[in-house]
Formats: C-alpha cells, structure tokens, sequence
C-alpha cells in the first residue's frame, strides 16, 4: 500500500490522518495543547507544545495504520495562520506563538487603518489591517517590546517552527506568508513598503517557498521517533483554510465554502490575486495559480458555547448526565422558535470581530428584546446572528468575486439540521454537505499528492469527498430573513460608534477589579 499523511497544526490542536491515495482514512490522531490567556487580551501558545503535539500525532497515525517502511510516500502540512513567534541567535524562541486570535496590537491596528499607509499595504498584500496579522502584532512588539523585539533573529509561524526542528531551515511557503501582511501576493515576494514600516530586512523573516515545494532528509533522532525514513518527503501545504476549501471540494470558481467551528469563515477559489476596495476581505495563495479570496470570524461555535454555558447550565448538566449532547439538546429548544425569533436580533461580537465589520473593540447585544421572548428565543437568536454576520461576508465576496453558484457548509455546526437549514434560508441557496472529515487534512494530504505526481489535478479531490445531505431554501423562512437583515445590519451600525467606549470601559474595570 501506498499511503499520505495530511496533518493540520490548528489552533486549539493538531490533527494527522493517514489516507491511502484514493483518500480513504486509515488511521487519525489529534493532540491538544494549552491556550495562554494571562491578560484579557493575550491568545498564546508554547512552541514546544505545538511541536510534541505534531510529533504525536504522526507517531500515531503511522502506528495504528502499521505503515511498512517504503509505504509512506509524503506527509503534507496544514496549519492556522497568523501565529508569530520570535526566534534568538540560537534558534531558541524569544515568546510562545502569539495567535491569531491575540488581540493585543489593537490599537496599532487601528492607527495603521486610519492613517492611510494601512490601506496601501492591504492593496499589496490581500491581508486586512487587523491585530491578527504578524504585521499589527510586530508594529506593537516593536514599540512596546523594543529590546525582545531588537534581539529576535528570524520572525516565523508555527509551521516554520515545526519545520525548522524536522529540518534545520527557516522557510515558509506562500499561504502563510499571504496571511502575514508582509507578503506582496502579486509580486511573490516580501513587500518592502510593510518591512520598512517594521524596520526588519528580509534575512529576518523565513526563505519563501512554493506550498507544492518538498524537503527531504528530516532529523534522524525525529525520524527513528517516527518510523519515517531519510528519504520520505514532507510538502510544505498552506495554511487551514484555504487547504479546508480543498478538502470539501470547492475550487471551482463560484463554489463558495461556508465554515463554522470555534470561529468561521466563507471562502471562494479565484484563479488570481484579487484584493476588495474597501480593506474587508482576505486574498491568500492555495497554490502560485489558485488564490482564495473570503473574510473570516472570530464568532461561531465559540458563541454558541457561550450561550450554553451562561444561560443553559442546567441542560448542560442533564446532558451530562444522560450521555447527551448538550449541543443537540439546545438545539432542539431553538427549533420549537419561529425563524426570526419572533424579532429577537443578537449580534454575535463576544470576541470583537474580522469580516464583515473588523472591530476588535467590537461588543455582542441581544436587540428587541421583549418581555414575551424566552431563553429558547435566545438561543435561537444567537444561531441566526452568527448566520447573518456570514451573510454580510458573502455579499462582500459578491462583490468582487461574483454571485455564488453554490454553497458548501462544513465545520461542527454542520452536525446540526437547524443550522444547515438555516444557512439555507438565511442566504436563499442551496448548501451542500460533503461527506469530509477534517478537511483541511484531507487538503493537506491531495496538496501532497499533487506535488508528488500521484495525481495530475487537484480536481481530483472531487473523487475522494462524497455528499451527505442537501438543504434548500424555504420561503416562508428566508421571507422573514428578508424583513429582519435590513434592520440587524442598521443596528450593527448605530452601535459601532460606542463599541471602543464599551471594551475600554471593560478593560478599565476588569483590570481594577483583579487589582482587587
């Protein structure tokens, strides 16, 4: 047998599945690891706990499918984007990987978007001016973190870490490098413009290369560790997203991938660089010739545990008791509620948010609540808010990527019927499920195939990822979504005024009483 890992270094785990070259699963291991959160704003991780994880599932994978020495023909890379780690003269981490979701370089952000040099970057870069990016949380290391920030030899990602311990080399493939806001996606290339606004040369950031780009020759204590050979080559991939769109098989133009798990995202393939006008969408690299243009959110299931946790711990505890999913359960409480919580609107921004809004000061608010609305009515709320922030995506997308022809939803909400249906409903089309597990493994895995000649097009994924169910819009539902988004999208803007006042209120307050 022949065989291919594809591993995905995410953000609260790393996965690896190992497939046979037709993409059937044949073994899977998935290693968690700690999220670093000191001070309200701070989302890190420890590099080595990255690294033990991805050493782990590999480990696994290649011992539960008892892959024989020579079967292994590649293991291929996915991973979450905008992680930022600062490397010594001696190859020893300065920090621990500061995520995507560390919001400390807001107000570098906001500086950068409001004096004009933000959008001129974006325009090269594809990348929104947001504290996400490497590019806010080095501009914010570099002023408040002078000395830590004057001593790192290399800046690099999670994946680049990974790398560098297998590998000894510093390189990072065009799809991270397109999240970092540092990386010129029409040129190829570091752009000089963000890299003097940092005051870093390009020996300081990782060698660019292509995702299908292969290295061999892996350290020989980590090769014995693992049962993979000298000889077996690892593909550099790209990052979670764009491989998750891969792997549920939409990279034909106007296939459009619809994803909630923790947070969310909506994506379309388009065959070159595109950037939006107005700063609120992303562009980064799939492949040198395939580029994926959407906006992510910070606010998906993430929300949804929220409101089980705050306002369902008594269901919670049932569940748990009877072996249940307090999910499903909640689930079928927001069921009994008419679509559009008889005129409940919740706006989704308990973590700030990206697209469509990118507020990091931005604040969550239940709107037309009545004395007649239920927690039942919340929930439900709460499950259509999450929906229509990735409607005012799509539209975005629309705009500079044309209408959708269809629609592919996966991620843990696309367990739940409701919420396939409500997608439905909510953005008048039909959605598909495909029958993918850990998508952006499989991603991962065909990017591998392809780099390797096992298959001549990524198309081919289409034959590795079935159909489980197809949901159509329902017109009396998506007629009452109609009345209700003019007035969600007019509230989310009369509120956007007083969204910083709120969290500096908040922060103030939260820091007074820790004090305490």
């Amino acid at each position: 047998m022949d065989y291919m890992i594809g591993a995905d270094i995410g953000t609260t785990s790393t996965k690896a599945v190992l497939y046979d070259m037709k993409g059937k699963v044949i073994a899977y291991a998935n290693s968690g690891y700690q999220l670093y959160q000191d001070t309200p704003d701070m989302a890190e991780e420890d590099p080595e706990d990255i690294f033990d994880a991805v050493v782990e599932v590999l480990g696994q994978v290649m011992r539960k499918g008892k892959v024989k020495p020579g079967e292994l023909k590649g293991v291929s890379f996915s991973s979450a984007m905008h992680s930022l780690i600062l490397m010594d003269e001696n190859d020893q981490p300065l920090t621990r990987a500061i995520t995507w979701a560390d919001n400390r370089a807001a107000q570098y952000s906001e500086d950068l978007k409001n004096n004009g040099l933000g959008a001129e970057i974006y325009a090269k870069t594809g990348t929104p001016i947001h504290p996400m990016a490497p590019l806010s949380k080095m501009l914010w290391l570099k002023n408040e973190k002078p000395d830590l920030y004057n001593k790192a030899k290399k800046f690099i990602d999670l994946k680049t870490y990974v790398f560098y311990r297998f590998f000894g080399v510093y390189q990072m493939e065009y799809s991270i490098a397109s999240a970092t806001g540092m990386f010129n996606i029409f040129k190829l290339k570091w752009e000089p413009q963000a890299l003097d606004l940092l005051d870093v040369t390009e020996d300081r950031l990782p060698e660019l290369v292509e995702p299908t780009d292969q290295i061999k020759g892996i350290n020989k204590n980590y090769g014995e560790l693992l049962g993979i050979g000298e000889d077996v080559p690892f593909i550099f991939g790209a990052s979670d997203g764009v491989l998750s769109n891969l792997g549920v098989n939409a990279i034909d133009p106007g296939v459009v991938a619809v994803t909630i798990g923790t947070s969310g995202a909506v994506r379309v393939v388009v065959d070159k660089p595109v950037v939006d006008p107005n700063g609120r969408l992303f562009c980064y690299a799939l492949t040198k010739d395939k580029w994926v243009v959407g906006g992510p959110v910070n606010n998906g299931g993430i929300v949804f545990r929220w409101v089980r946790d705050q306002l369902f711990a008594p269901e919670k505890i049932t569940a748990e008791q009877m072996q249940v999913s307090s999910y499903d359960i909640l689930t079928q409480i927001a069921e009994k509620i008419p679509a559009g919580s008889d005129g409940l609107l919740f706006h989704p921004y308990l973590g700030g948010e990206r697209a469509p809004i990118w507020n990091a000061y931005a604040r969550g608010s239940f709107f037309g609540l009545t004395r007649q609305h239920t927690r039942a009515h919340m929930v439900r709320a709460a499950l259509e808010g999450i929906v229509y922030n990735l409607y005012m995506v799509m539209l975005m997308i629309e705009g500079v990527a044309g209408k959708p022809k269809s629609i592919q939803a996966t991620g843990g909400f696309a367990r739940s019927a409701l919420w396939r249906q409500m997608l439905a409903d909510i953005f008048e089309q039909d959605v598909t499920i495909p029958e993918s597990f850990e998508s952006s493994c499989l991603g991962a895995a065909v990017l591998g195939m392809y780099s390797l000649g096992y298959i001549d097009d990524l198309s081919e994924v289409k034959n590795m990822v079935g159909v489980t169910n197809v949901h159509h819009p329902e017109e009396k539902n998506f007629e009452v979504y109609r009345e209700l988004l003019p007035i969600w999208i007019r509230v989310s803007k009369i509120l956007a005024p007083e969204y910083k006042s709120i969290a500096e209120f908040q922060k103030k307050h939260m820091k007074e009483h820790q004090e305490k």
